[in-house]
């Protein structure tokens, strides 16, 4: 029995080490406007960068990147150069209806299609909402599942211990 519980803590300790040193991987996706972008090249930026992957379908998805992009991100971008990237995973008989909605909403940042779900697959992203933080280096720092109201604070905490170091 120790045997096991000290397999699946060291497990747990290499997944959670691995994760810290992982930066975005190099997948092609189509953004709205129908330009390839490799997601790499936002490990690469020297910008703390904010993945944040939804659905058009998804109410807290889009309730978070309301907030971050209605009460946030601006101040954030002065303050921390910080940059934000929607990843939307709608499948293909949804994808019609991305472009209007990000049109309607006037959001400015990067929103890119990930309809195989491969960007998704490739970071071990569990459930929508799901966000990713970058760190300047392009390191994965810390990520979040799902959205309460006011995670955009802890957010901005960890964004903070970021330029602190």
């Amino acid at each position: 029995m120790r045997n096991i519980l000290f397999a699946f803590l060291l497990s747990t300790a290499i997944t959670s080490i691995a994760q810290n040193s992982q930066t975005m991987p190099e997948i092609i996706l189509k953004d709205v406007n129908g330009k390839n972008k490799n997601t790499a090249d936002y490990s690469k930026n020297g910008k703390i960068t904010i993945i944040s992957f939804w659905a058009t379908w998804c109410t807290p998805c889009k309730k978070e990147l309301t907030n971050i992009n209605d009460n946030m991100l601006e101040d954030w971008k002065t303050k921390y150069n910080v940059e934000l990237v929607a990843i939307c995973t709608d499948n293909s008989k949804n994808l019609l209806k991305v472009k209007p909605f990000v049109d309607g909403q006037g959001w400015s940042f990067d929103c890119l299609l990930d309809v195989n779900e491969d960007l998704k697959r490739a970071l071990n992203a569990p459930l929508i909402p799901y966000t990713v933080l970058l760190d300047k280096t392009g390191k994965i720092v810390y990520t979040h599942t799902g959205y309460i109201e006011g995670d955009e604070f802890m957010l901005e905490e960890k964004i903070k211990a970021l330029i602190k170091k």
